[in-house]
């Protein structure tokens, strides 16, 4: 069979772990060129070797997606090596939970920048590479289809009992993207996103477990309850947390020609619950 992404060239933020990193394996394997970006190399280099190591072509950018010169730098990049851009995954996130009256000023803002703040940043300096090409191409005769793809969360889409950080920004990205989709349409762009319930990675592990990740020289505990997974688990009707790999699949979809007319939608992926 045809490979789906066939030689389209693909930035996937948070592609270092857990969905990221199954989504850019799965773009690796239909036939795109892959940039892989974590705010750690180590993890990035991984799954760019495992890409390269299936006869993928794969290169890293690590960096800090809130960082100022983040975007531009990773959109140069891509470009210097490939010549364009035809999908933009905006993936890279963490949880920083407080309840609202105990949420500080740091919090909030943290949220905000990485989930809402940064994808805006990297369609922006996209711009030049997904609507102004349609231009030309449209002179041209040509039709290219091309995607942004945000991942957000039933968190934003439902709510969450402390996560009005996380909420509020994950429902913020369903409201750019579907922003995206009525601005760019026009230019053959394709503009979606994909709420994930339980997804198990690092980010949905028993935060008994101690994992952290450090933040402006702060240690960020990551993880749920043990009692609130239990209790989650108990109300999705499939009975289990979905993989990293279940989760990567509405993500190809969204990027392949099988969802060419399918723009401004946020698909919630959460086992039936």
């Amino acid at each position: 069979m045809e490979k789906m992404l066939r030689d389209k060239v693909a930035i996937i933020t948070g592609s270092g772990r857990g969905i990221g990193k199954a989504v850019a394996l799965l773009f690796g394997a239909e036939g795109a060129k892959v940039v892989v970006s974590d705010l750690d190399p180590e993890p990035a280099e991984e799954t760019a070797g495992e890409i390269r190591a299936g006869g993928g072509e794969a290169i890293v950018v690590a960096g800090d997606v809130t960082g100022d010169a983040f975007a531009g730098t990773i959109v140069k990049k891509a470009v210097d090596a490939w010549g364009g851009i035809d999908i933009l995954v905006n993936n890279a996130g963490y949880t920083w939970d407080a309840v609202v009256h105990k949420m500080t000023d740091e919090q909030w803002d943290a949220m905000l920048a990485v989930h809402l703040t940064a994808p805006f940043r990297l369609i922006r300096a996209a711009a030049p590479y997904l609507r102004d090409a349609a231009k030309k191409e449209k002179l041209e005769g040509k039709v290219v289809n091309r995607k942004i793809i945000n991942t957000s969360s039933t968190s934003g889409t439902r709510g969450n009992a402390g996560q009005a950080n996380y909420s509020s920004a994950k429902a913020g990205l369903v409201g750019l993207t579907r922003t995206m989709a009525k601005e760019w349409g026009a230019f053959n762009v394709q503009a979606n996103a994909v709420a994930y319930g339980w997804i198990d990675t690092r980010l949905t592990k028993e935060k008994e477990a101690g994992a952290t990740t450090e933040r402006a020289g702060k240690e960020v505990a990551l993880g749920i309850p043990a009692a609130m997974r239990d209790a989650m688990q108990m109300m999705i009707p499939m009975g289990r947390a979905g993989t990293p790999e279940e989760a990567a699949g509405p993500v190809l979809f969204l990027a392949s020609p099988l969802s060419d007319y399918v723009s401004g939608q946020c698909i919630e992926v959460t086992g039936g619950w």
